[in-house]
């Protein structure tokens, strides 16, 4: 069965013409946040192909898939094997402040560069980076740099790329033909980045998605998994748990679901399954008007209102997050004693 059309991707034109003295300051960020496709057409696409996604995302909106560097997004993620987003974000931190080049200072604090793979080839930069706090992940980054740099074709990252979703200023040409496994060319770069140290299939498929355009890399991971079990009756027989068979199995139903653009739209479904614990998040107002003493200016009778704030306190163990919740109630009579004291 093939997989549904897609409305495609408006490719930024090219700046070969224009002036050399122009700011394409507002066209590489127009082009990395991936604004030109039409996410109204997107969303109606998804959303007629797929109830659930109809129930569950349409009005969660504002999801986009970045149009990131491809060695950048490949380190990236590697780094994110069992990580958290602040220590994932400390430690590409590092990478450019020990192996990148110096792009500037702004206000008296230097600014580094991505390092290119041949910077985190030499022979300490594995000790380096342990001695950095990257753990097992430094294995992996050095000798990741090591096959890119010496043991491929210069350039061989970037032929993997879908050629629908060009780099900033490059001509789009057609990739293929659409089928519920993707395409050829994509298949061939999710196997060619699968021989890379620190590479499995959720990570290959993050840096197709995210860093080499191919719109239809559906990246599965446990959450993921959960919503597929849960909304798409996996999880029974064959598919009683992740392995590659049922990974494959999953991403090709998303891939016949939405088309194209399925690793969008299993992003912005991602997110709406995460908005349940967001709206514990909100503030709830509930009052009841009595009279108010003049002498005071505070309620003869407390007003019931109370603000619910929950906390969100992030604790690290063993490098996975633990979120706690901490739930503190104010009356209305409290909060204006507070300010009055102020």
């Amino acid at each position: 069965m093939e997989a549904p059309l897609t409305p495609p991707s408006t490719i930024p034109p090219s700046t070969t013409d224009e002036p050399n003295n122009d700011d394409d300051t507002a066209l590489l960020v127009k082009h990395y946040l991936n604004l030109e496709p039409d996410l109204t057409a997107l969303y109606s696409q998804w959303s007629g192909a797929d109830p659930n996604f109809r129930k569950k995302a349409p009005t969660f909106t504002g999801v986009r898939i970045l149009r990131q560097d491809a060695w950048e997004a490949l380190i990236g993620f590697i780094c994110s094997s069992n990580n958290n987003i602040i220590r994932i974000s400390q430690m590409v931190d590092k990478l450019c402040l020990h192996y990148g080049p110096l792009v500037g200072h702004l206000d008296g604090a230097p600014y580094h560069d991505f390092p290119l793979p041949s910077a985190l080839t030499g022979k300490n930069v594995e000790a380096h980076l342990r001695e950095l706090g990257f753990g097992y992940r430094a294995k992996y980054i050095h000798r990741t740099a090591l096959m890119v740099a010496n043991e491929r074709f210069p350039g061989w990252l970037e032929s993997l790329r879908n050629s629908e979703s060009p780099i900033l200023g490059m001509e789009a040409s057609p990739a293929g033909e659409m089928t519920s496994e993707g395409r050829d060319a994509y298949r061939i770069a999710h196997e060619a980045l699968l021989q890379l140290q620190g590479v499995g299939p959720k990570v290959a498929d993050c840096v197709c998605l995210m860093g080499l355009g191919w719109g239809e890399a559906v990246p599965v991971d446990t959450h993921v998994w959960q919503i597929a079990q849960r909304d798409y009756k996996f999880g029974k027989g064959k598919h009683s748990s992740l392995t590659k068979t049922t990974y494959d199995a999953v991403a090709n139903h998303f891939r016949k679901l939405w088309g194209k653009e399925a690793g969008w739209a299993h992003s912005v479904l991602f997110t709406a399954d995460l908005k349940a614990f967001s709206e514990r998040l909100a503030t709830k107002v509930e009052i009841k008007e009595e009279a108010f003493d003049n002498a005071t200016g505070l309620p003869s009778v407390v007003v019931e209102a109370a603000i619910r704030r929950i906390t969100v306190k992030r604790e690290h163990e063993d490098d996975k997050p633990i979120i706690k919740l901490e739930e503190v109630v104010t009356t209305t009579g409290e909060r204006v004693k507070r300010r009055r004291r102020g």
